[in-house]
C-alpha cells in the first residue's frame, strides 16, 4: 500500500511541499483551516489568509525548485527578476551594490505577489490525484504512538479521525501542532510592525531592488510586474502603524517614502491599500518529535529584512522530501523518527546561519548610535570594494550555498 503523509497547514509552504511529495509519488492529505477561494476571474488573485498582500522575493534556489516541479512557467507570468540590489542607509555615506551581470547569473531572484503565488500553487494542487485537499477544517487533537500519528479534526458538523506514519506540521507561527506536542518556542518580539503595500513611481524600476535603512526601520522596495510598480515592506515601531494605514494617510505615506528614498525611484505617485503585520522571531526548540516534523513558520519565523524566510522553508521542504524518497527507495518507514531527527540535524547549519544573519541586521541597523552608524557604513563601503565578498554574499542570498 502506498504510504501517505498528512500535512497540517495549506499556506505557501504546505502547498509547495504537497506538490513536491506528489512528484515523488507520495500521497498527501492536506488540511487547511480556512476555506480556499474559487478563482472565477483569470485576471484576479483574491487574498486568502495564507496568500495575502505581502510579496515574496524568491531566491534562485527556490526558482530552481519550482522549475523542477514544472511550475515556473506559470509563476513567471506574475514574477519580476531582480537584476540589481542597492543597500544604503538614509543620511549616511555607505552603500553597497550587487549586479547580476557581474556575478554572472541571470538574476538574484524573482519577486512575486503572494496572492498570485498562492493561486498558481493551489490551482496545481487541485489537479493532483495524489493530493487530497481538505479545507475549512480545524485540527483539535494530535497524538502519536510507536506506529502512527493520529489527528482529530472538525469540519462543519463532521468529525474527522486521521492517521499516518508521518505528520508534517506547517500550521504557522502559532502552530497548534507544535503546542499539542509540548514543543516550546523561543520568541522575540521586535516591537515592529511591517507596513506592506504596492506603489507606483515616475521612474521605471529597471529590475532594481532597494534595501534602505531608515530611522523608522529597514525599508525594502522591490520591482513588480509592470514597469513602474514596486512592492514596499517597511517595518515601523509597533503602535505607530495607525498613522500609515487608511486612505486618509495616502499622501503622508508617499511623502515619507519620498523623504526616505530621495529621487532614486523618481516621484512616488500612487499607493495601494496598506496592510500591517506584527514582526517577531519564533524558533521551535525542536523540529522533529516522534513521527511529526515541523515545517515553515511552525519551525522558524524570522524577520523579513532580507527576504529569506520563505526561501529557507523551501530548502527545508526540499531536503525533507529527498529524505523521504530515500526511505521509500529502501521500502522503509516513511515516518521513522530517527530519520526525521537526521533531517533536523542536516538543516540546522543553514537555518542557524540565516536566522543569525537576519536578526543581526535588524538589531544592528535599528541602533542609531553615531559610532555604530559609522561602523555600519564603513562595512557597506568595504562590501562594495573588497574583492571576493560580493560573490560570497550573492550566493548566500540566492540560496545556492545551502
Amino acid at each position: 500500500m502506498q504510504q501517505e503523509v498528512i500535512i497540517v497547514g495549506g499556506g505557501m509552504v504546505g502547498l509547495s511541499l504537497a506538490l513536491m511529495l506528489a512528484k515523488a509519488n507520495i500521497g498527501v492529505k492536506l488540511l487547511e483551516a480556512i476555506k480556499y477561494p474559487n478563482y472565477d476571474d483569470a485576471n484576479l488573485a483574491p487574498y486568502h489568509s495564507s496568500f495575502d498582500a505581502r510579496n515574496s522575493a524568491l531566491s534562485r534556489r527556490t526558482v530552481q525548485i519550482y522549475q523542477e516541479l514544472g511550475l515556473w512557467n506559470a509563476l513567471q507570468e506574475h514574477a519580476t527578476p531582480i537584476l540589481e540590489v542597492h543597500i544604503t542607509e538614509q543620511g549616511s555615506f555607505g552603500k553597497a551594490r550587487l549586479k547580476a551581470e557581474q556575478e554572472k547569473v541571470e538574476s538574484f531572484g524573482q519577486v512575486i505577489e503572494n496572492a498570485w503565488l498562492g493561486r498558481v500553487l493551489l490551482t496545481e494542487v487541485r489537479k493532483q490525484p495524489l493530493i487530497e485537499l481538505i479545507d475549512g477544517v480545524q485540527v483539535t487533537s494530535l497524538t502519536q504512538d510507536a506506529d502512527q500519528a493520529h489527528i482529530e479534526a472538525v469540519r462543519s458538523e463532521e468529525i474527522l479521525s486521521l492517521q499516518s506514519k508521518l505528520v508534517i506540521a506547517a500550521d504557522g507561527r502559532d502552530s497548534f501542532c507544535r503546542k499539542a506536542l509540548g514543543i516550546g518556542a523561543d520568541e522575540h518580539d521586535y516591537d515592529q510592525v511591517a507596513i506592506v503595500t504596492t506603489v507606483q513611481t515616475s521612474k521605471p524600476h529597471n529590475h532594481v531592488g532597494f534595501e534602505r535603512f531608515s530611522p523608522l526601520g529597514p525599508l525594502a522596495l522591490l520591482p513588480l510586474p509592470g514597469e513602474y510598480r514596486r512592492s514596499v515592506v517597511w517595518p515601523v515601531k509597533k503602535g505607530t502603524e495607525g498613522e500609515w494605514l487608511g486612505e486618509e494617510n495616502d499622501q503622508h505615506f508617499l511623502d515619507a517614502l519620498q523623504e526616505t528614498y530621495g529621487d532614486r525611484a523618481g516621484k512616488f505617485q500612487k499607493t495601494g491599500r496598506r496592510f500591517s503585520f506584527p514582526l517577531s522571531q519564533v524558533l521551535a526548540e525542536k523540529q522533529a518529535v516522534g513521527r511529526v516534523v515541523l515545517m515553515g513558520n511552525a519551525a522558524h519565523t524570522i524577520h523579513p529584512v532580507a527576504g529569506q524566510g520563505f526561501n529557507l522553508c523551501m530548502r527545508d521542504a526540499y531536503v525533507l522530501v529527498r529524505s523521504l524518497t530515500e526511505q521509500l527507495s529502501k521500502s522503509e518507514d516513511i515516518g521513522e523518527p530517527s530519520m526525521l531527527l537526521a533531517y533536523e540535524q542536516a538543516r540546522l547549519t543553514d537555518q542557524q546561519r540565516v536566522i543569525k544573519f537576519c536578526d543581526t541586521v535588524v538589531r544592528g541597523f535599528s541602533n542609531q548610535n553615531p559610532v555604530l552608524k559609522l561602523i555600519r557604513n564603513t562595512g557597506l563601503l568595504a562590501f562594495d570594494t573588497i574583492p571576493g565578498i560580493k560573490p560570497l554574499v550573492a550566493n548566500y542570498a540566492m540560496g545556492l550555498k545551502a
